[in-house]
């Protein structure tokens, strides 16, 4: 039987930790159950990552590359004015589905995110969606609800994961365009 891939292995090793990390929490994972899971050793392993930080980092750096990329565009292109809420919350909101496994462990294990820095990441995201969203001068009010949309969106991945996408995306949108004020769609 031909040995799989290193990128196949390494894919593997990402699958299964995600899925222990959601099952016991990042803390509570050990490289020796990943490796254990897999049924691979643990020099397997550590080939791939040296470290479980390591092997954390790659998991949320797709999703941080993506978010900048996107924020970076809009920042762009609106060049300091505000930009159609409903446009950049669903943007916001497919890219936080496609990574939404790691969008959950952010929700749910911050702790062990935090002392790598990603939460950084996080607090800047929503200050510069806020920013483009309300306004950079944006009043208290403006702001705050502002950041009610973002955080809603997020939490509606988790809380309510089970739904259709379709379903949840749109529930999602015009809960968030409602925090901030604006239409929903039609």
């Amino acid at each position: 039987m031909p040995r799989p891939r290193s990128t196949e292995t390494r894919e593997r090793i990402q699958a299964v930790a995600l899925e222990l990390f959601a099952e016991r929490g990042i803390g509570e994972t050990s490289l020796r159950q990943i490796a254990e899971r897999l049924e691979l050793s643990k020099p397997a392993l550590y080939y791939h990552f040296s470290s479980r930080e390591n092997l954390l980092r790659s998991l949320v750096q797709p999703l941080v590359d993506d978010i900048e990329t996107m924020i970076a565009a809009d920042e762009v292109r609106s060049g300091g004015a505000t930009v159609d809420a409903r446009s950049l919350l669903a943007r916001y909101f497919d890219i936080s589905y496609a990574h939404r496994a790691v969008t959950a462990l952010l929700l749910r294990d911050a702790a062990p995110l935090g002392e790598l820095g990603f939460l950084r990441n996080v607090v800047d995201w929503r200050r510069r969606l806020t920013a483009l969203l309300v306004g950079p001068d944006a009043d208290i009010a403006a702001r705050a609800r502002a950041i009610v949309a973002l955080g809603g969106l997020g939490d509606c991945l988790v809380l309510l994961a089970d739904t259709p996408v379709a379903e949840l995306r749109t529930a999602a949108l015009d809960a968030a365009c409602a925090a901030l004020g604006c239409e929903p769609a039609r």
